[in-house]
């Protein structure tokens, strides 16, 4: 039964660059309604519940950032995601 979360883990994921500075890349699972942010920092962010149109308007959003700061930051449940690849200290 633990097992779900760590499908969605595996899953093969489409990031798309943008030009933003605030995100490096961004992807979304739409069946899970998923948006995925990641920093230039390094962080990943998984937020959940995120609308499709949405993922839509942040792409064509002018301000990556601004758009964020708007419509997701503290809309949105989220979590941040440790990534198995990641450098182990």
């Amino acid at each position: 039964a633990g097992t779900a979360k760590m499908v969605v883990e595996r899953q093969v994921m489409n990031w798309v660059s943008v030009d933003s500075s605030v995100f490096a890349s961004v992807a979304y699972l739409g069946d899970n309604r998923q948006l995925f942010l990641r920093f230039h920092s390094g962080k990943v962010y998984r937020y959940f519940g995120f609308p499709p149109d949405q993922y839509d308007e942040l792409l064509a959003a002018e301000s990556k950032g601004g758009y964020f700061a708007e419509s997701i930051r503290g809309k949105f449940l989220y979590e941040e995601v440790r990534q198995a690849h990641g450098s182990a200290g």
